[in-house]
């Protein structure tokens, strides 16, 4: 390696000090989902003439404008985004404040404090130069902060002829990808506010291609084993007896390829490669078929689920668009195999079609959990002392605990919510605030959530109920505190984890979650309760007259409405249970006997609850406390009477809709609910007790 490095002439010194953000709500319209810009930043730059004008491009995620305080007696700026400010500075040091404006009113505070100098710029330590250890191709370029007289630099890239300049503050960093691989002049210029200018030049530096994965594929969600069918992959128990190397008369050649312990497929010189599974799979009661593919290239792979005994009308592919250098991640819907013809009740083979080099990982079938979670609903910290604390042992609080005066102090942390679906997602609800701790760049106070922690991962979660475990999958999702996760306690958000495992303890009717988790210097415990719904208990039809009616009007009954003499002429229906579980599922409890009506082929009378309105429905619920709805989810499940539905009534059961919305209000102390039903031509009401 050549290294030229030479200095002609003069100029300034910037030194770098970075202030903490502040978020100023001064716009008394904010709403709470409002939030101030972001990743503010600036880049200075002075005219090599030694006028000492200086240029500020400032920039910043959510901003729409920037007031500028140039540090001297001049007075201050505004721009608009996307605008530079210009400034003419004597020698000297300032300190210079950018406040960048959000369309709310929200302010983020950013400072930088410069030394304006004509003399010569000069190089302390030496310009990094490097392949970036996870992008193929990719070279970084800082110049340290311990430069003399410099405010900027240029670097120069070259390829085929072609120079790309970059610009950044000393300081900064620049990055540049190469097209290919190969032998390279790069080039820094050092620059002040002299003519003059420093350069350092790089005549062979090696540019390289990452050529594999330097990673694991994504973490995979905890899934029990019934609703999953894993061919290939760590995170679950595959079909034993697999070859994934069938010899098919291809060029492709195949690797067992282990990366830190975590095994992957590897197809190298890729014409057509197969997978033969250990037994035929019949995958028809699965949803999706996932598979995470890595290639240092860009390109296409046609991927094909096979049956036993090929025909050409069973070649039916997924076309796989890879983005180089990095996992790709595919669900691909069964639905879109079935659709174009092909059978998915024995799948024995999968084929891969392309070119290149792929790595594979987490070939898998897999369709949403059978049952809500035990956990499935909205959960929050207990709002009490010591709901969250750390401590040398099991449990323990005695290193620090929260006092019973956070819960108002903390309360933008009190009022963030943990939501398990009823289909195995979970999600961070923060709302426009939460707490924000040194290491994420605030000051131990309220403040804007800081990404990956904002509550925006796309997240899972499994429980194993017998061994007491819970694992929340997704890169910032947590429990409690986003700090601590399996062995350590963040010092960065860019460093968290994909997964986060708690020992789970459930008490008060499973309504209290104890979390306990180690860390490595100690365990962090954390106690969550549920958010219940009004929804949740037995409910039954209130014993009295017009208990369900049906009218022309929004509650009314003057068409029909049951007698009195019907709660005991109709027992076997008002003994029905209609049943709210505080994890979201849902059950009619019929016994051996409900009202049977002539569309269900009876008589109206009691008779042997008939399917699918027979309580067999395995079901879920939601509420929507905003728009005063609830729904039941799951053919055959209903409120009421199961004839009425969102636009019509039931003339045959097999018709049974997936979900029915009703409206719903409260009273007597939430004991009391009462629904109303718009079925088309009119108004179905029915009262329910607990």
């Amino acid at each position: 390696m050549k290294v030229f490095k030479y200095i002609l002439n003069a100029i300034l010194l910037i030194a770098v000090l970075w202030s903490c953000s502040n978020d100023e709500m001064n716009n008394l319209d904010f709403t709470k989902s409002a939030v101030a810009p972001t990743n503010v930043e600036a880049l200075f730059t002075i005219t090599q003439d030694n006028t000492g004008l200086v240029s500020i491009a400032p920039s910043a995620e959510g901003a729409v404008a920037y007031d500028i305080n140039f540090g001297d007696t001049s007075a201050s700026a505004t721009i608009k985004a996307g605008k530079k400010a210009s400034h003419v500075y004597a020698e000297g040091s300032y300190t210079v404040g950018i406040a960048a404006k959000g369309i709310t009113g929200l302010t983020t505070e950013y400072a930088k404090e410069i030394v304006v100098s004509f003399q010569a710029p000069e190089f302390g330590t030496d310009p990094i130069i490097a392949n970036d250890a996870a992008k193929s191709k990719q070279v970084n370029v800082t110049v340290p902060n311990d430069t003399k007289f410099a405010m900027f630099y240029d670097a120069y890239f070259v390829e085929n002829g072609v120079e790309t300049v970059l610009t950044a503050n000393v300081g900064d960093k620049v990055s540049y990808t190469y097209a290919n691989p190969g032998t390279y002049t790069i080039k820094v210029v050092l620059k002040g506010g002299a003519i003059a200018t420093t350069e350092y030049i790089v005549t062979d530096f090696e540019v390289t291609e990452i050529l594999q994965p330097i990673k694991s594929a994504p973490a995979q969600p905890g899934r029990v084993a019934t609703d999953y069918i894993s061919i290939f992959s760590d995170a679950y128990t595959n079909v034993a007896g697999s070859d994934f190397n069938p010899y098919w008369w291809q060029n492709t050649i195949y690797t067992a390829f282990s990366l830190n312990g975590d095994a992957m497929l590897q197809y190298s010189n890729l014409n057509y490669q197969g997978i033969q599974i250990g037994a035929a799979q019949n995958v028809s009661g699965m949803e999706t078929l996932h598979i995470d593919v890595w290639s240092a290239t860009a390109n296409t792979i046609e991927f094909y689920p096979l049956p036993v005994g090929i025909a050409a009308e069973n070649e039916k592919f997924f076309a796989l668009t890879l983005l180089a250098d990095q996992w790709n991640s595919f669900d691909i819907p069964l639905s879109y195999f079935s659709d174009l013809g092909l059978a998915l009740d024995n799948i024995h083979q999968f084929k891969f079609v392309g070119s290149g080099s792929i790595f594979v990982d987490n070939i898998y079938f897999y369709k949403a959990p059978s049952a809500p979670s035990i956990l499935s609903g909205t959960w929050k910290l207990a709002p009490e002392a010591n709901a969250f604390k750390v401590g040398p042992t099991y449990g323990s609080g005695d290193w620090w605990g929260n006092s019973a005066g956070d819960v108002t102090g903390r309360a933008c942390l009190f009022d963030d919510e943990y939501v398990f679906g009823n289909d195995g997602s979970f999600k961070n609800v923060l709302g426009g605030s939460t707490w924000i701790e040194g290491w994420q760049g605030g000051t131990d106070s309220c403040g804007t959530p800081v990404a990956p922690h904002n509550g925006s991962t796309a997240a899972s979660f499994y429980y194993d109920d017998v061994l007491g475990k819970l694992t929340i999958t997704g890169k910032g999702a947590y429990l409690g505190i986003p700090k601590p996760y399996n062995g350590g306690e963040l010092a960065s958000p860019s460093n968290a984890p994909d997964s986060i495992t708690y020992d789970v303890v459930l008490s008060d009717n499973d309504n209290t979650m104890t979390l306990v988790l180690y860390y490595g210097a100690g365990y962090w415990t954390f106690k969550l309760v549920r958010d219940v719904s009004p929804l949740v208990g037995n409910w039954k039809l209130a014993p009295e007259a017009y208990a369900f009616m049906v009218g022309d009007s929004y509650g009314s009954g003057n068409w029909w409405g049951n007698s009195a003499g019907d709660v005991t002429g109709r027992a076997c229906l008002f003994d029905d249970q209609y049943i709210f579980s505080a994890n979201g599922s849902f059950k009619n409890e019929l016994g051996e006997s409900t009202w049977i009506e002539g569309w269900q082929g009876g008589s109206d009378n009691c008779g042997t609850p008939v399917a699918p309105h027979n309580g067999s429905a395995l079901a879920t619920y939601s509420y929507d406390k905003t728009a005063g709805t609830v729904t039941v989810i799951g053919t055959g499940a209903y409120l009421g009477i199961p004839k009425p539905y969102n636009g019509g009534e039931l003339s045959d059961p097999a018709n049974a809709p997936g979900s029915i919305t009703y409206d719903v209000t409260f009273s007597d102390g939430g004991n009391t609910m009462t629904l109303v039903l718009y079925y088309g031509a009119g108004y179905w009401t029915f009262k329910l007790v607990k």
